[in-house]
């Protein structure tokens, strides 16, 4: 069994604009077949529209209020809630409230920086 301590996680930024702390990767802890992290989402901000081929994603929210575009979708989401996000599925997230969001986000198979298509340029 593998226990990874959050404080000796470091966070980086992704590509959709999001800060990531990988609290479980297989390129790190030797998991085979998904991830996961920790993402914050500054208040008033959103990540970059994006998709992946591959990944399905599973998002947690853990704090924070946010608005969530799944495909032509637009759904409010708030702690407690888990929005599943299918593979190829166009999506970003958006902080609404006055406070940063914060979720976890499991990815089967593992996430990869190659298996992220931004839809908008990087900032």
């Amino acid at each position: 069994m593998i226990i990874q301590p959050y404080a000796d996680v470091p966070a980086y930024r992704t590509r959709d604009g999001s800060e990531i702390r990988e609290l479980m990767h297989p390129n790190v802890h030797g998991n085979r077949a998904q991830s996961l992290a920790e993402a914050t989402v500054p208040a008033g901000t959103r990540t970059l529209l994006h998709r992946h081929d591959l990944s399905e994603e599973l998002y947690h929210i853990t704090a924070g209020m946010g608005r969530m575009t799944l495909g032509m979708e637009r759904l409010d989401v708030g702690p407690g809630d888990t929005v599943l996000i299918p593979p190829g599925t166009v999506h970003c997230i958006e902080a609404i409230g006055e406070e940063p969001l914060r979720l976890l986000c499991c990815c089967a198979p593992a996430y990869s920086h190659d298996d992220t298509e931004l839809l908008e340029r990087e900032c």
